[in-house]
């Protein structure tokens, strides 16, 4: 039976797509059929983290009623498929999202899990992507605001009877004045599985467009969201360790002016 996962924060800029862009390839890493759809209609960019962009049929087509939903699926980095939403101002003002239903029931046949990127908020098309899931990822940093908005999104998630699998902190600074993991469990009362460190690392990667667990699977970031992967499996995940040797190196050639 397929595994249909919605990611959500409530507030915007929290790293959720990332989350979920890398996430997607991880678990088709590990041999899952994992299918990730953009829900964000009206502000897409799913297919440029993961250096998809510009294909010529996307879910504003589908959701349209101007193209069929499998000839908005891509093959992605690892296998993963991927439907982007991309970025169409009059696919946006004919999108309906009844449509999103018979979307769904084509992607989840030959399918382990379908990760859904939800838009940030609690609009129409932010419910609807949370109504369309059996299961939740909850992301978040480590601050008041953001924490705010994401248990707004927990209360209509437990209204839709949707098993929030658990919260997922980013951007993790492990800085006094931000929440500690403890304090993020207490408030939102949903244990944390996963702490994404904050890692340069990723900004970097989706400046190539390309996810951080193919661009760097040495760095901090990139050990967490493989373990992430894992851990929703039930596999076992050994952290890739950095080449100290390597980064000594580096640190030389910069001091000595090589590149």
């Amino acid at each position: 039976m397929t595994r249909v996962i919605t990611v959500a924060s409530g507030k915007g800029g929290v790293g959720k797509t990332t989350i979920t862009a890398n996430l997607g390839v991880a678990l088709s890493t590990y041999g899952e059929r994992v299918v990730v759809l953009d829900a964000d209609i009206a502000m897409a960019n799913l297919e440029l983290i993961l250096g998809m962009e510009g294909k010529s049929v996307t879910l504003h087509d589908v959701l349209a009623g101007n193209a069929s939903i499998e000839d908005a699926v891509y093959e992605g980095p690892n296998g993963v498929r991927v439907v982007p939403a991309g970025i169409s101002l009059e696919g946006l003002r004919n999108v309906k999202l009844d449509r999103l239903e018979d979307a769904l029931a084509y992607l989840i046949e030959d399918t382990d899990i379908l990760l859904i990127d939800a838009p940030a908020g609690l609009e129409k098309d932010a419910v609807a992507a949370l109504a369309a899931a059996d299961e939740l990822l909850l992301v978040t940093t480590p601050e008041v605001p953001s924490i705010s908005d994401a248990l707004k999104t927990k209360i209509v998630a437990s209204k839709l009877d949707i098993n929030i699998i658990g919260v997922v902190i980013n951007r993790e600074q492990y800085d006094k004045t931000f929440l500690s993991v403890e304090e993020v469990e207490t408030i939102l009362e949903v244990p944390v599985i996963a702490v994404i460190p904050d890692d340069p690392e990723v900004s970097r990667a989706a400046a190539f467009g390309e996810p951080i667990v193919i661009k760097n699977p040495k760095s901090p970031a990139s050990n967490a969201l493989m373990e992430l992967a894992a851990d929703l499996i039930g596999e076992e995940y050994q952290p890739i360790e950095p080449d100290k040797q390597g980064v000594i190196a580096k640190l030389i050639s910069g001091l000595m002016g090589r590149r």
